[in-house]
């Protein structure tokens, strides 16, 4: 019997994805436990996934004797949100958690993605809650409860959909963590479905194929009209690139986990590397090549399955 220090209980029309990334604290081991009340699933890999995400190569303190000095831009159809300009402040309705809100709807958006840096041990001025718990290892990232008291554990590079109108609570295994965070409004389809908790690891997301393309596509959620988004992974070797200069009505947002490369946004060419934001508008165009000796990797959001009218 374990207790866990509670920090956050939502209840909203929105729909959510987290996906877990490390942070120089935490370590991710090849170990799955679970219990009657749930399970617990791992991401294979070391502690130094994702790295990059929280300790960039080109880091805010390298560029501390360039006072004034940004990659960031804004434009009208895109944004690239570099590192060095995140701003964290407390998130509401967490206890011990910052967020950086790298895209909201101030920008266009009709979403909003951000990080979510969680210190360790959190408290909570919320209830404690005791429940039979087998999931104590240091690769645990967090935990969270949804109204059935049931629990699922999210490791690195494990993420929980979150449909709307789920009670849940997040609570830690006492590592701290950093969240990608996505929500938007859910936006209903004719039918009596309902979109439900899904909870896994990208590393079992099976390989879709692209037409025409060389990366390698991982989808996190389902493809079926359900959905109304759905959450990308692409990974690039060096020297790939997208075949299509892609313009379309879809929104997007994406953080390079691994990597770097060159991103075209509009008639602008810029070079981005892991721990970089990148928000991209209806139409805008866009590409990606990726350069340097390693893997790229990003996560891209896409508003999927619902008529473009529905968002005027």
């Amino acid at each position: 019997m374990a207790t866990l220090h509670l920090f956050a209980i939502f209840s909203a029309l929105t729909t959510t994805l987290l996906l877990c990334i490390p942070t120089s604290s935490c370590s991710c081991l090849n170990t799955v436990a679970a219990s009657s009340t749930g399970q617990c699933l791992v991401a294979s890999g070391t502690s130094d996934i994702y790295s990059k995400v929280t300790e960039p190569t080109l880091a805010p303190f390298h560029l501390q004797d360039l006072p004034g000095f940004t990659r960031s831009v804004y434009e009208r159809s895109y944004a690239l949100i570099t590192p060095e300009s995140q701003v964290f402040s407390p998130l509401l309705g967490w206890t011990n958690t910052l967020a950086a809100y790298l895209i909201t709807p101030a920008m266009g958006a009709h979403f909003t993605m951000y990080l979510a840096s969680m210190a360790g041990w959190l408290g909570s001025n919320l209830p404690l809650l005791h429940l039979p718990f087998s999931c104590m290892h240091t690769d645990i990232i967090f935990t969270f409860y949804v109204e059935s008291l049931s629990f699922e554990c999210v490791k690195v590079d494990g993420f929980a959909y979150l449909p709307p109108e789920m009670e849940h609570v997040l609570a830690t295994a006492g590592s701290s963590a950093t969240l990608i965070v996505f929500e938007r409004r859910y936006t209903i389809m004719g039918g009596n479905q309902a979109p439900e908790l899904i909870v896994g690891s990208t590393d079992k997301q099976p390989l879709i194929e692209a037409p025409g393309e060389i990366f390698e596509l991982r989808k996190l959620l389902p493809t079926n009209s359900i959905y109304d988004f759905n959450i990308h992974v692409m990974d690039f070797q060096p020297g790939e690139f997208l075949n299509v200069k892609e313009v379309h009505y879809n929104q997007h947002g994406l953080l390079l986990l691994e990597g770097q490369g060159i991103y075209r946004l509009a008639d602008k060419w810029y070079p981005v590397q892991a721990g970089d934001t990148i928000w991209m508008a209806p139409f805008v165009p866009q590409w990606y090549a990726a350069l340097g000796k390693t893997r790229s990797r990003y996560i891209l959001y896409k508003d999927t399955n619902r008529d473009p009218l529905l968002h005027l």
